[in-house]
Protein backbone atom coordinates (compact mmCIF):
# COMPACT_ATOMS: atom_id res chain seq x y z
CA UNK A 1 0.00 0.00 0.00
CA UNK A 2 1.14 3.57 -0.93
CA UNK A 3 2.44 5.69 2.32
CA UNK A 4 0.55 8.70 2.84
CA UNK A 5 1.61 12.02 1.11
CA UNK A 6 1.83 14.75 3.82
CA UNK A 7 0.04 17.76 3.89
CA UNK A 8 2.09 21.40 3.91
CA UNK A 9 3.86 23.82 1.56
CA UNK A 10 7.10 24.42 3.03
CA UNK A 11 9.61 21.89 4.71
CA UNK A 12 12.02 23.40 7.05
CA UNK A 13 12.71 20.68 9.51
CA UNK A 14 15.31 17.15 8.94
CA UNK A 15 12.28 15.42 11.01
CA UNK A 16 9.92 15.85 8.31
CA UNK A 17 8.27 12.42 7.42
CA UNK A 18 7.53 13.34 3.33
CA UNK A 19 11.73 14.46 3.56
CA UNK A 20 12.53 10.95 4.61
CA UNK A 21 10.33 9.29 2.17
CA UNK A 22 11.95 11.63 -0.81
CA UNK A 23 15.16 10.16 0.10
CA UNK A 24 14.05 6.96 0.01
CA UNK A 25 12.77 7.58 -3.33
CA UNK A 26 15.40 9.39 -4.81
CA UNK A 27 18.56 7.17 -3.56
CA UNK A 28 17.07 3.79 -3.35
CA UNK A 29 16.61 1.47 -6.35
CA UNK A 30 13.48 -0.55 -5.78
CA UNK A 31 11.38 1.39 -3.00
CA UNK A 32 9.28 3.39 -5.84
CA UNK A 33 8.09 -0.36 -5.66
CA UNK A 34 6.85 -0.08 -1.94
CA UNK A 35 5.57 3.24 -2.45
CA UNK A 36 3.75 3.54 -5.23
CA UNK A 37 5.51 6.27 -6.57
CA UNK A 38 8.55 7.52 -8.40
CA UNK A 39 11.23 10.18 -8.08
CA UNK A 40 12.33 12.56 -11.27
CA UNK A 41 14.85 15.33 -10.78
CA UNK A 42 15.04 18.21 -13.33
CA UNK A 43 13.43 19.79 -16.00
CA UNK A 44 13.75 17.40 -19.10
CA UNK A 45 12.16 14.39 -17.05
CA UNK A 46 8.83 16.45 -16.32
CA UNK A 47 9.17 18.43 -19.57
CA UNK A 48 9.17 14.56 -21.07
CA UNK A 49 6.14 13.54 -19.10
CA UNK A 50 4.37 16.55 -19.71
CA UNK A 51 4.50 16.03 -23.80
CA UNK A 52 3.16 12.46 -23.06
CA UNK A 53 0.29 13.99 -20.78
CA UNK A 54 1.37 12.40 -17.78
CA UNK A 55 1.34 14.98 -14.45
CA UNK A 56 3.58 14.64 -11.50
CA UNK A 57 1.73 14.29 -8.11
CA UNK A 58 4.61 16.52 -6.26
CA UNK A 59 6.53 19.20 -7.07
CA UNK A 60 9.50 19.70 -5.18
CA UNK A 61 11.48 22.49 -5.38
CA UNK A 62 14.87 24.66 -3.02
CA UNK A 63 13.30 27.49 -1.59
CA UNK A 64 16.06 29.63 -2.98
CA UNK A 65 14.78 28.29 -6.84
CA UNK A 66 11.06 28.64 -5.99
CA UNK A 67 10.58 32.45 -7.11
CA UNK A 68 12.17 31.95 -10.35
CA UNK A 69 10.47 28.39 -10.60
CA UNK A 70 6.40 29.36 -9.90
CA UNK A 71 5.54 31.01 -13.32
CA UNK A 72 7.44 28.46 -15.11
CA UNK A 73 6.84 25.01 -13.45
CA UNK A 74 4.37 25.79 -10.72
CA UNK A 75 1.04 24.55 -12.34
CA UNK A 76 2.71 21.00 -13.32
CA UNK A 77 2.07 18.94 -10.34
CA UNK A 78 -1.19 18.51 -8.31
CA UNK A 79 0.60 20.06 -5.59
CA UNK A 80 4.06 21.78 -4.75
CA UNK A 81 6.53 21.49 -1.67
CA UNK A 82 9.30 24.18 -1.02
CA UNK A 83 12.13 23.54 1.73
CA UNK A 84 15.31 25.19 2.51
CA UNK A 85 18.00 24.59 0.54
CA UNK A 86 20.10 22.26 2.58
CA UNK A 87 17.28 20.01 2.84
CA UNK A 88 16.42 19.67 -0.90
CA UNK A 89 20.33 18.96 -1.44
CA UNK A 90 20.05 16.15 0.75
CA UNK A 91 17.37 14.75 -1.09
CA UNK A 92 18.88 15.05 -4.53
CA UNK A 93 21.29 12.03 -5.84
CA UNK A 94 23.26 14.45 -8.32
CA UNK A 95 26.63 16.25 -7.95
CA UNK A 96 24.72 19.41 -8.95
CA UNK A 97 21.22 19.14 -7.67
CA UNK A 98 18.77 20.46 -10.13
CA UNK A 99 17.10 22.33 -7.56
CA UNK A 100 13.56 20.43 -8.01
CA UNK A 101 12.49 17.40 -8.58
CA UNK A 102 8.94 15.77 -8.85
CA UNK A 103 7.21 12.53 -7.77
CA UNK A 104 5.02 10.68 -10.35
CA UNK A 105 2.48 7.98 -9.54
CA UNK A 106 3.88 4.49 -10.46
CA UNK A 107 1.98 3.50 -13.60
CA UNK A 108 0.11 0.15 -13.53
CA UNK A 109 2.65 -2.34 -15.18
CA UNK A 110 0.45 -2.46 -18.56
CA UNK A 111 -0.51 -6.17 -20.39
CA UNK A 112 1.88 -8.13 -22.82
CA UNK A 113 1.50 -7.11 -26.38
CA UNK A 114 1.61 -10.52 -28.49
CA UNK A 115 2.47 -8.62 -31.47
CA UNK A 116 4.45 -5.31 -30.80
CA UNK A 117 7.72 -4.83 -31.73
CA UNK A 118 9.73 -6.04 -28.05
CA UNK A 119 13.40 -5.95 -26.17
CA UNK A 120 13.71 -8.17 -23.99
CA UNK A 121 16.14 -7.48 -21.23
CA UNK A 122 18.02 -10.50 -19.87
CA UNK A 123 19.67 -10.25 -16.61
CA UNK A 124 21.04 -6.63 -17.48
CA UNK A 125 22.08 -5.25 -14.53
CA UNK A 126 23.36 -1.56 -15.18
CA UNK A 127 21.16 1.41 -14.81
CA UNK A 128 22.96 3.45 -17.25
CA UNK A 129 23.03 0.29 -19.67
CA UNK A 130 19.24 -0.30 -18.81
CA UNK A 131 18.12 3.60 -19.38
CA UNK A 132 20.26 3.96 -22.63
CA UNK A 133 18.44 0.76 -24.14
CA UNK A 134 15.05 2.27 -23.44
CA UNK A 135 16.20 5.27 -24.93
CA UNK A 136 16.97 3.52 -27.90
CA UNK A 137 13.75 1.41 -27.82
CA UNK A 138 11.76 4.10 -27.99
CA UNK A 139 13.52 6.47 -30.90
CA UNK A 140 13.66 3.02 -32.65
CA UNK A 141 9.80 2.11 -32.67
CA UNK A 142 10.34 -0.98 -30.11
CA UNK A 143 7.44 0.19 -27.96
CA UNK A 144 7.82 -2.68 -25.48
CA UNK A 145 10.22 -3.83 -23.10
CA UNK A 146 10.03 -7.02 -21.26
CA UNK A 147 12.73 -6.78 -17.96
CA UNK A 148 13.15 -10.56 -17.22
CA UNK A 149 13.90 -11.12 -13.67
CA UNK A 150 17.47 -9.99 -12.68
CA UNK A 151 17.62 -7.45 -14.14
CA UNK A 152 17.74 -3.23 -12.85
CA UNK A 153 14.84 -2.03 -11.86
CA UNK A 154 13.23 0.18 -14.76
CA UNK A 155 11.81 3.01 -12.59
CA UNK A 156 15.07 3.45 -10.71
CA UNK A 157 16.21 7.05 -10.53
CA UNK A 158 19.35 6.01 -12.38
CA UNK A 159 17.75 4.25 -15.03
CA UNK A 160 15.49 7.22 -15.19
CA UNK A 161 17.71 9.90 -15.83
CA UNK A 162 19.85 7.44 -18.20
CA UNK A 163 16.40 7.18 -20.35
CA UNK A 164 16.13 10.67 -20.44
CA UNK A 165 12.53 10.75 -20.24
CA UNK A 166 12.22 7.30 -22.83
CA UNK A 167 10.06 5.53 -20.18
CA UNK A 168 6.97 7.81 -20.78
CA UNK A 169 6.98 6.46 -24.43
CA UNK A 170 7.32 2.59 -23.61
CA UNK A 171 5.20 0.23 -22.36
CA UNK A 172 7.56 -1.53 -19.67
CA UNK A 173 7.10 -4.53 -17.77
CA UNK A 174 9.57 -5.82 -15.07
CA UNK A 175 10.13 -8.64 -13.04
CA UNK A 176 8.95 -11.00 -15.39
CA UNK A 177 9.75 -14.72 -15.79
CA UNK A 178 11.01 -16.25 -18.55
CA UNK A 179 7.42 -18.21 -19.52
CA UNK A 180 5.86 -15.12 -20.34
CA UNK A 181 7.06 -15.04 -23.67
CA UNK A 182 5.48 -17.56 -24.36
CA UNK A 183 2.96 -15.21 -25.68
CA UNK A 184 5.35 -13.68 -27.91
CA UNK A 185 4.81 -14.02 -31.61
CA UNK A 186 7.12 -12.04 -33.61
CA UNK A 187 10.53 -13.69 -34.47
CA UNK A 188 13.10 -13.48 -31.38
CA UNK A 189 16.59 -12.50 -32.18
CA UNK A 190 19.22 -13.14 -29.91
CA UNK A 191 22.56 -11.11 -29.55
CA UNK A 192 26.08 -12.82 -29.71
CA UNK A 193 29.46 -12.08 -29.82
CA UNK A 194 30.46 -15.44 -31.09
CA UNK A 195 27.58 -17.07 -33.56
CA UNK A 196 24.92 -16.30 -35.53
CA UNK A 197 24.72 -14.27 -38.82
CA UNK A 198 26.29 -10.96 -39.08
CA UNK A 199 24.11 -8.09 -38.77
CA UNK A 200 25.06 -6.37 -41.65
CA UNK A 201 24.82 -9.50 -44.24
CA UNK A 202 21.37 -9.78 -43.18
CA UNK A 203 20.42 -6.19 -43.32
CA UNK A 204 22.42 -6.51 -47.13
CA UNK A 205 20.26 -9.99 -48.03
CA UNK A 206 16.99 -8.27 -46.62
CA UNK A 207 16.50 -11.24 -44.02
CA UNK A 208 16.36 -8.78 -41.04
CA UNK A 209 12.60 -9.15 -39.89
CA UNK A 210 10.36 -6.15 -38.59
CA UNK A 211 8.61 -5.86 -36.13
CA UNK A 212 10.55 -8.51 -34.07
CA UNK A 213 11.55 -8.85 -30.89
CA UNK A 214 15.89 -8.24 -29.89
CA UNK A 215 16.49 -10.08 -26.69
CA UNK A 216 19.59 -8.63 -24.69
CA UNK A 217 21.59 -10.11 -21.97
CA UNK A 218 23.80 -9.79 -18.85
CA UNK A 219 26.86 -7.45 -19.34
CA UNK A 220 29.29 -10.38 -18.45
CA UNK A 221 27.43 -13.44 -19.12
CA UNK A 222 25.23 -12.36 -21.88
CA UNK A 223 22.09 -14.21 -23.31
CA UNK A 224 20.88 -17.00 -21.21
CA UNK A 225 20.53 -20.33 -22.70
CA UNK A 226 16.54 -21.11 -22.02
CA UNK A 227 16.11 -17.62 -23.80
CA UNK A 228 19.05 -18.51 -26.54
CA UNK A 229 17.17 -22.11 -27.20
CA UNK A 230 14.04 -19.89 -27.84
CA UNK A 231 15.18 -17.61 -30.74
CA UNK A 232 14.83 -18.04 -34.34
CA UNK A 233 17.29 -16.09 -35.32
CA UNK A 234 21.51 -15.76 -33.45
CA UNK A 235 22.90 -12.24 -34.45
CA UNK A 236 26.36 -10.65 -34.01
CA UNK A 237 27.98 -7.57 -35.10
CA UNK A 238 30.90 -7.52 -37.48
CA UNK A 239 33.90 -5.37 -35.15
CA UNK A 240 36.55 -5.05 -37.35
CA UNK A 241 38.67 -3.13 -35.66
CA UNK A 242 38.88 -6.66 -33.28
CA UNK A 243 37.70 -5.76 -29.88
CA UNK A 244 35.99 -8.97 -28.31
CA UNK A 245 32.37 -7.59 -27.62
CA UNK A 246 30.57 -4.46 -27.33
CA UNK A 247 29.05 -2.75 -24.65
CA UNK A 248 25.21 -4.24 -24.44
CA UNK A 249 23.76 -0.61 -24.82
CA UNK A 250 26.02 0.10 -27.30
CA UNK A 251 25.24 -3.25 -29.39
CA UNK A 252 20.98 -2.80 -28.71
CA UNK A 253 21.10 0.52 -30.77
CA UNK A 254 23.05 -1.02 -33.44
CA UNK A 255 20.54 -3.79 -33.52
CA UNK A 256 17.73 -1.87 -33.23
CA UNK A 257 18.16 0.75 -35.59
CA UNK A 258 19.09 -1.89 -38.31
CA UNK A 259 15.73 -3.19 -37.62
CA UNK A 260 13.90 -0.18 -37.75
CA UNK A 261 15.69 1.06 -40.77
CA UNK A 262 15.70 -2.24 -42.98
CA UNK A 263 12.87 -1.32 -45.53
CA UNK A 264 13.42 2.45 -45.49
CA UNK A 265 14.45 3.51 -49.02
Amino acid sequence: MRAPLHDGVVITSRDNPLLKELKRLAHGSTDYRKQGRFWAEGDHLVRAAAVRHVRPTLGIFSASFWPVAEAQYGSLATKNIVMADPLYDSISALESPARMGFVFDLPTSPALQAQAATVILDRVQDAGNVGAILRSASAFGFKQVVALKGSAALWAPKVLRAGMGAHWGLQLLEGEDLAVLDQLTLPLLVTSSHQGHFLHQMLQKQELPMPCIWALGHEGQGVCSALQARATHHVRIAQPGGEESLNVATAAAICLHASATANLG
